[in-house]
């Protein structure tokens, strides 16, 4: 990595946040039914490969970049997707209590800090997590499509994360002045 460039901001940190951004809008289509003979069994295979092994990897490639946020959020993530995908088959309440645990995994992610865009796909995957867990428990189809559309949100936010970081997009919202009649000196 580039002395020049800031930990987390890295090519480590791009694979990431694609592979988070891939699966969590494979997954999210998934729960949505949106698309006609898709559903959240179809993103097993993504979330296994990309969202498990390959979040995983990129994960331990952030940690030996001396990126411990990104490198540890990305181990932790890749683990669970793997582990979500080869335990599908499970009952709906084993299948709940799972998306809470990753649900606890994720805010605390997102309560964890960093950049603006980061924290805003992780806060929008844990709802997620939490509307599908309890569409589980509640064997509520409707809550679980909910939950799917905030999933395609935060992986809308990854991907637009990973993108802007190779493009050079804006990844940061401009801060207003205090209040009205304020101006900034200097």
């Amino acid at each position: 990595m580039d002395n020049d460039v800031s930990a987390g901001s890295g090519i480590t940190t791009v694979v990431g946040r694609l592979a988070l951004g891939i699966t969590l809008l494979a997954f999210g289509l998934g729960y949505t039914e949106v698309i006609d003979g898709v559903s959240a069994a179809d993103a097993v295979s993504i979330a296994q490969y990309v969202g498990g092994i390959a979040l995983f990897v990129a994960g331990l490639m952030a940690l030996r970049d001396r990126d411990a946020a990104n490198g540890t959020a990305f181990v932790t993530l890749g683990a669970l997707w793997f582990t979500w995908a080869v335990s599908a088959e499970g009952s709906a309440d084993a299948a709940g209590l799972f998306l809470s645990l990753f649900a606890l995994v994720v805010l605390s992610l997102t309560l964890a800090g960093g950049d603006q865009l980061g924290q805003g796909a992780y806060g929008l995957f844990f709802v997620a997590l939490v509307l599908m867990a309890v569409a589980d428990f509640a064997d509520s189809g409707g809550l679980a499509k909910v939950g799917g559309w905030f999933a395609v949100a935060a992986g809308a936010v990854a991907w637009y994360a990973a993108t802007a970081a190779l493009a050079h997009w804006p990844t940061a919202l401009p801060r207003r002045a205090a209040g009205r009649g304020v101006t900034a000196t200097g």
